[in-house]
C-alpha cells in the first residue's frame, strides 16, 4: 500500500506516539502545544544541526543538514537533522558529484541517551525514508546528545523496521478516525509539556468532583 501525499504524517511524530499515544494525538490531532523547559532545548539543538550556514564538505564526506525526507510506503514526510554521504566503492550516486557514497542519518537530541527507543525508532523511520528515496541499503545510523557530546551507533535492524512499519499504521488509523486515546497516568506525565492541556490527573482521579477535591487539598498544604 502506498499513501497519497495529502494524507502524510509528520516523521517526528513515532517518537511522540511511542511515547504517549494521547499526546500525539493531542498534538497533530487537536494541534495543541506548549512549551517547557525540555522542548525549549530541544529545540535549540536542532537550531544548531540545521543552521545552513555549517555545511561540511571534504575529500570524501558530504554533510546535509535539514535534508527533507518523504515515504510513500509509510506515509510520512518530514527532515533529518543531518546526514553524511561517505565516499564507497558500493554505493549511491549522487547528482553533481564523482564517485559512490552510503547514506548515514545522524538525529540530535539534548540530553542524555534514553533507556526507550523512541530516538531509536525515529532514526530507523529516516532512515527507512531515506533508503526508499535514494534506492539504498542503510544498516545504521547515529544519535547525538547533548549532554555526552557524543554519537550513539544504532543498528537499524530488523526489528526496528517492523515496530515503525506498525507504528505508523496505527498512527494513519488514529488520525483517519481523529481518535484522540483517553489519559493513562503515569510519572512520566510530570515532564511532558502537555500535562496543563491534558490533565492526566483529571483521569486518574475519576471525576472532576474528586480532582477538584485532590487539587484544593494540594494547594492548602
Amino acid at each position: 500500500m502506498e499513501y497519497a501525499e495529502d494524507n502524510y504524517l509528520m516523521l517526528s511524530g513515532i517518537q511522540h506516539f511511542k511515547f504517549c499515544r494521547r499526546q500525539w494525538a493531542l498534538i497533530h490531532i487537536e494541534q495543541q502545544w506548549a512549551e517547557n523547559v525540555h522542548t525549549a532545548l530541544g529545540e535549540l539543538m536542532h537550531k544548531k544541526a540545521h543552521d545552513p550556514y555549517l555545511v561540511e564538505k571534504r575529500k570524501d564526506l558530504l554533510v546535509a543538514r535539514s535534508l527533507p525526507v518523504t515515504s510513500r510506503e509509510l506515509g510520512v514526510s518530514g527532515e533529518c537533522d543531518v546526514v553524511e554521504f561517505h565516499r564507497c566503492e558500493d554505493g549511491i550516486r549522487l547528482h553533481g558529484h564523482r564517485g559512490t557514497f552510503s547514506v548515514y542519518p545522524i538525529e540530535y537530541k539534548k540530553g542524555q541517551p534514553k533507556v526507550t527507543v523512541e530516538d531509536q525508532l525515529q532514526l530507523a523511520a529516516q532512515a527507512l525514508c531515506l533508503e526508499e528515496m535514494f534506492s539504498a541499503d542503510i544498516p545504521e545510523g547515529a544519535l547525538f546528545y547533548g549532554e555526552t557530546r557524543r554519537r550513539e551507533i544504532i543498528e537499524i535492524s530488523e526489528d526496528l523496521r517492523r515496530e515503525v512499519k506498525a507504528i505508523f499504521q496505527e498512527m494513519h488509523q488514529y488520525f483517519d478516525r481523529k481518535y484522540t486515546p483517553k489519559v493513562k497516568y503515569s510519572k512520566a506525565c510530570n515532564a511532558c509539556s502537555l500535562k496543563d492541556i491534558c490533565l492526566p490527573k483529571l483521569g486518574k482521579a475519576g471525576s472532576v468532583k474528586t480532582y477538584i477535591h485532590q487539587a484544593l487539598k494540594e494547594d492548602n498544604e
